[in-house]
């Protein structure tokens, strides 16, 4: 059981880890830029007064969380869009002894809620907003989302399976316990066993949201994401 809380926390310890990087790249820019810049794009982002409006964002912050967004490398239209291609290579940096393209594909679809292949700026900073601003119940729906790849409102044994071994791909070399054949079933049926708790074989919101808030180390995995910004 404890196994499975591990791999769940470090897939949201490596999220914070990308994010603390993005966010630094911004602040590492000219602070000349202002709020004119944000008009000068190839797909026009919404108004900074409008995204204040809608995250727990300040204007300052927005504009350094922008900075960092347009400078995404190999766009051919920075601060316009991101597609998947692009995230892959940025979130393969972070992990060079592993193979993080199949959690960063589950991550880019978290953030991509209109499912159209791209990640505009609004879509990053509203997810940002909910993982480092948002309340405990919101932070949590989040990753709910995350494990429900096929966003049917449940996570099954299938998709738990494809998110443990994607967290051990992406851990690579550095991956405890070594992955072996049985590991991830293992992973799997410690989530089941402690998440799903009328038995019927998939975790539903309500579960999953009692069993982390029941969990001391899942709760300090959420507590994390406030001191990266």
């Amino acid at each position: 059981m404890a196994g499975c809380t591990s791999r769940c926390r470090q897939g949201v310890l490596k999220l914070i880890q990308s994010l603390q990087r993005l966010i630094s790249g911004g602040l590492t820019k000219d602070k000349t830029d202002d709020e004119l810049e944000m008009t000068m794009v190839c797909h026009r982002p919404e108004g900074l007064d409008q995204l204040e409006a809608q995250t727990n964002f300040s204007k300052q912050e927005l504009q350094i969380l922008y900075r960092g967004f347009k400078n995404f490398p190999h766009q051919e239209c920075p601060s316009g869009v991101v597609n998947e291609e692009t995230f892959k290579h940025i979130y393969a940096q972070f992990f060079p002894h592993g193979d993080a393209s199949m959690y960063a594909h589950y991550l880019f679809n978290a953030f991509d809620t209109t499912n159209n292949g791209s990640i505009k700026f609004k879509d990053f900073v509203m997810g940002l907003s909910i993982l480092l601003r948002g309340t405990l119940r919101e932070k949590l729906e989040w990753t709910f989302h995350l494990y429900d790849i096929n966003r049917d409102g449940y996570i099954n044994r299938e998709e738990m399976t494809e998110i443990v071994r994607a967290i051990y791909d992406m851990m690579g070399k550095y991956t405890y316990p070594a992955l072996k054949g049985d590991v991830p079933q293992q992973h799997v049926d410690a989530f089941f066993q402690k998440m799903d708790k009328n038995k019927d074989g998939v975790v539903t919101l309500e579960e999953f949201i009692i069993a982390c808030q029941q969990d001391e180390n899942m709760m300090r995995s959420m507590q994390l994401f406030e001191n990266v910004m």
